[in-house]
């Protein structure tokens, strides 16, 4: 081979090779970028297609329909006013399925071994609005999982303590897994709540209860 023939050669393969190198880095940029917007685009947040997805926006699966409670119409709902008595544990389901308030899960002896229930009178606004809605259509001793997307259904961003909407984790690093993915705007800031209500006391119009 001529030295001229050589020195094209040589310039064809080095041309050939800066292309590649070039192309693989504009495709990475690319993806880089894609990765980026989708971050802040609605296809971020995940579906959940075995769930029933709710005209509000929440949705929900039933693991167990509970039974009329007594004094009260098979398939009544709960009403403004009725104090519900419950058992929860909660997950970012949208980051890495981290709990924030773990008590064995709706399936295991520990959930229904926990007698620190919480409770909450309906209508009053001192739990967030997705959940509420979830238990407006529960009968005692029902066990649902709901996942509240981020915004109006879920906690506010003015209240991080969650004293005045709830419910609050019971512990320090619950409290903190829960802020961390609330007041991070680049994940999905989706959670998924496992409720068991215990019972509904009825109001009696005269600010009590009648006990269920």
């Amino acid at each position: 081979m001529s030295r001229r023939s050589a020195l094209l050669a040589a310039t064809s393969v080095s041309g050939l090779a800066s292309g590649l190198v070039l192309s693989s880095a504009d495709s990475s940029d690319g993806r880089a970028n894609a990765e980026d917007s989708s971050m802040y685009s609605p296809k971020f947040v995940q579906a959940y297609e075995d769930f029933v997805s709710t005209e509000e926006g929440w949705s929900y699966k039933d693991v167990k329909v509970g039974a009329a409670q007594a004094g009260r119409g098979d398939g009544e709902l709960i009403r403004d006013g009725d104090r519900v008595v419950f058992d929860w544990s909660g997950y970012t389901i949208g980051y890495f399925g981290r709990p924030f308030e773990a008590k064995g899960g709706p399936q295991g002896g520990a959930f229904d071994k926990e007698l620190d229930y919480a409770r909450t009178v309906i209508g009053s606004h001192t739990i967030i609005p997705g959940l509420e809605c979830a238990l407006r259509t529960m009968q005692p001793g029902g066990i649902r999982q709901v996942i509240i997307p981020y915004g109006p259904l879920s906690y506010p961003d003015y209240d991080l303590e969650h004293d005045k909407v709830g419910p609050k984790p019971a512990t320090f690093s619950g409290q903190r897994a829960l802020n961390f993915v609330l007041e991070n705007p680049r994940v999905d800031r989706t959670l998924l709540f496992n409720v068991k209500l215990i019972r509904v006391d009825r109001g009696d119009g005269k600010g009590g209860f009648i006990r269920g």
